[in-house]
């Protein structure tokens, strides 16, 4: 993330910009990375599959409520919303899981 921003920021010269791009490269590194671990923790190959899955389901949530709130959805917010939540959301899921395996590897008889 640090390399992503750096360099987006030199390019740019815009801080809040090369943080937000350096955030959704990240995110989708993190999407996969998430992904990897759950199906080597769980010895299934529903990582992916389970992360889109829930990100339709918020964006469908976020959807509905924009459309009850405003009488129209914009789509474009809705898929930022999401992309950034799972920013944080994939953060908090990959370091749970490394340490589950760290752990699941450590400890196994």
């Amino acid at each position: 993330m640090r390399f992503i921003f750096f360099t987006a920021r030199a390019v740019t010269g815009d801080r809040k910009r090369s943080l937000r791009l350096a955030m959704d490269i990240t995110t989708a590194l993190l999407i996969g990375c998430v992904a990897v671990l759950f199906n080597r923790i769980f010895s299934n190959s529903f990582g992916l599959y389970g992360i889109l899955l829930v990100m339709l389901i918020g964006g469908g949530l976020l959807g509905n409520l924009q459309f009850r709130k405003r009488g129209q959805v914009d789509v474009r917010k809705i898929f930022r919303a999401i992309w950034r939540l799972g920013f944080f959301a994939m953060g908090i899921m990959y370091i749970v899981l490394m340490a589950a395996g760290i752990a699941q590897h450590m400890f196994r008889v």
